[in-house]
């Protein structure tokens, strides 16, 4: 309500007084001819009606500055009913500044309130024409008078700083010229947490105690909305916070009432699920989730029965357009946050479902465990999965090559599957012997295996590596023979070469193999073709390596393909 309201009261004595000023008039001059009617005044009537006259007269300003004041109150009132009426922080900061300013008539008002830390900071600055003050050369305020009323909390008025011997020394008060100056304190609950600051820099003597009393009992009612709109904002940026993060996990999440309808679900959810929050949101569980069988069902139930989680719950959901899926589920029950029940129960709000989507892990596992079948595993923990990057080095290997004599005979008069499992076994022997000494299984070729060492790590020892896994081999095979029914016991040929060759990751981003290339593969598989069943044949280059070591007999020269001139070999008997 403005300022400006209409003193009632006080018009209407003004008008009395008029009106006995009137009367007298009229009978003083009507006098003569009322007495010549035989009509007399009682005694006193003309100095009663002075007398009145003159109490109205001094009554009027009295009763018209009450009704000033009144309305002044009753605005103050209805502005903090505004106030309070609104949770957006710079929406009370403007109307309590703009309220403030009109009722005191006041040049400028800065609004002030402490921070974490306890500093005051200037939150909002406001002119006589409702505009905001954003220049901060604008905001040039006392700030012992500030100080003051922070520390104390206590209201301070000034009608001229200038001359006011508690301010005048001050170089804020002289060098901006403040002269009228009112500042209260805002508390909540007996706490300062601002300061109210008004002035004008050209009129003194425009505030006074009335003016200190009004800005005061408006402060009140001012920091308990700014204090409201305050917690309003921080509940706000901690709910923003709060759904940026639940918007953000990667696992999707999802939570349901008492009868288990979705009440909300993140972005990671709907990825995972396959369906738009609308398609979730608002939806039975049994009805948003793909059937995962009569095992999820009783799961849920037994959450919900013994109010107690189950964590890393594994389904297989199947989907039309996606085939087979491994999902992994944390389910745990929504406990109600109030106070806890008589019998210690706080009561169940519903579920909270955390879906991580596995089909990718689990994927990437099988081919991890099949690489741990091909290298061994003290290397596997050695590689580094960040330096790893398509292209080779050249380095020096030892090359282990063998194959199974007799093998395509076997296979065109015996059915698939018991040759298969014939194979298997000979290369399962031949590929454990090569792990056991710690080569790396480069591939399986028909009823061949070839394993090489020195790579990725290096083994210094890597000649006598390879011939300890030949022998090793040697011998498991022949200990398989003791086991094996007389048709299946086959023949076989080992040979190991020593020499140069490319090793790295060949293929693409989405599909590599650990391998080598070179010359000295081929010659190590030409050696094992040509080599003698049952027998491990070595290399010139590899037994020059190791002859104090081995007990050989030497071969005539082997005439292989690739190869100008032969290649001297030797029959590996055993280590020395």
């Amino acid at each position: 309500m403005p300022t400006g309201t209409p003193p009632v009261l006080g018009k209407q004595v003004g008008d009395l007084s008029k009106l006995a000023a009137d009367v007298k008039k009229l009978l003083s001059s009507q006098k003569e001819v009322l007495t010549k009617a035989g009509l007399n005044f009682p005694p006193g009537v003309m100095d009663g009606l002075s007398q009145l006259r003159d109490t109205l007269d001094k009554l009027q300003p009295l009763i018209t500055a009450q009704e000033a004041e009144n309305a002044r109150l009753r605005a103050l009132a209805d502005t903090a009913a505004v106030v309070n009426s609104s949770l957006d922080l710079t929406t009370v900061l403007n109307e309590v500044m703009d309220t403030i300013i009109r009722l005191t008539s006041a040049e400028r008002g800065f609004l002030m309130l402490k921070n974490d830390k306890g500093e005051l900071e200037f939150r909002i600055g406001r002119g006589a024409d409702r505009e905001s003050l954003d220049n901060k050369s604008e905001f040039h305020v006392s700030r012992t008078i500030v100080r003051t009323v922070a520390d104390s909390g206590e209201a301070v008025v000034t009608t001229n700083a200038q001359a006011d011997p508690r301010f005048s020394a001050q170089e804020s008060v002289v060098g901006y010229n403040l002269r009228s100056i009112v500042a209260v304190p805002l508390k909540v609950k007996g706490v300062v947490t601002g300061v109210i600051y008004v002035d004008n820099r050209i009129r003194t003597g425009l505030f006074g105690e009335r003016e200190r009393d009004l800005l005061s009992a408006f402060a009140n009612q001012a920091a308990i909305a700014i204090e409201n709109a305050r917690q309003f904002q921080q509940v706000n940026e901690l709910k923003t916070l709060l759904d940026n993060v639940f918007a953000s996990i990667a696992s999707g999440v999802i939570t349901t009432d008492v009868q288990d309808i979705i009440v909300l679900c993140n972005r990671a959810a709907t990825g995972i699920l396959g369906r738009s929050e609308e398609q979730l949101k608002g939806r039975p569980l049994t009805e948003a989730l793909p059937a995962m069988g009569d095992t999820f069902t009783l799961m849920l139930n037994k959450v919900k029965g013994d109010q107690r989680p189950v964590v890393g719950h594994e389904v297989r959901p199947v989907f039309s357009d996606r085939g087979a899926l491994n999902w992994s589920l944390n389910v745990a029950p929504l406990v109600n946050a109030g106070p806890m029940k008589k019998d210690g129960d706080q009561g169940s709000h519903g579920l909270t479902i955390v879906v991580d989507d596995l089909t990718e892990k689990k994927r990437l596992q099988g081919k991890f465990e099949v690489f741990k079948r091909m290298v061994p595993p003290a290397v596997v923990e050695r590689l580094n999965p960040e330096t790893l990057a398509l292209g080779g080095i050249r380095r020096e290997l030892s090359i282990v090559f063998s194959d199974i004599q007799g093998f395509t005979e076997l296979s065109e008069r015996l059915p698939a599957e018991i040759v298969v499992k014939v194979l298997n076994r000979y290369v399962g022997t031949a590929a454990e012997a090569m792990l056991l000494h710690e080569g790396t299984v480069d591939k399986y070729i028909g009823d061949a295996v070839m394993a090489f060492f020195n790579a990725p790590d290096d083994q210094p020892d890597h000649p006598m590596m390879a011939i300890r896994a030949a022998l090793r081999m040697r011998d498991d095979i022949y200990a398989l023979h003791e086991v094996m029914e007389l048709e299946f016991r086959l023949r076989f040929r080992i040979a190991v070469h020593l020499g140069e060759a490319v090793v790295g990751l060949v293929g693409t981003k989405d599909r590599l193999d650990y391998t080598i290339i070179g010359d000295t593969v081929n010659t190590a598989k030409r050696l094992q073709e040509n080599g003698i069943p049952g027998k491990v044949i070595l290399s010139e280059a590899v037994y020059a390596r190791v002859k104090d070591h081995v007990i050989v007999n030497p071969l005539e020269a082997m005439k292989v393909k690739g190869k100008v001139q032969p290649v001297q070999v030797y029959e590996l008997v055993n280590l020395k």
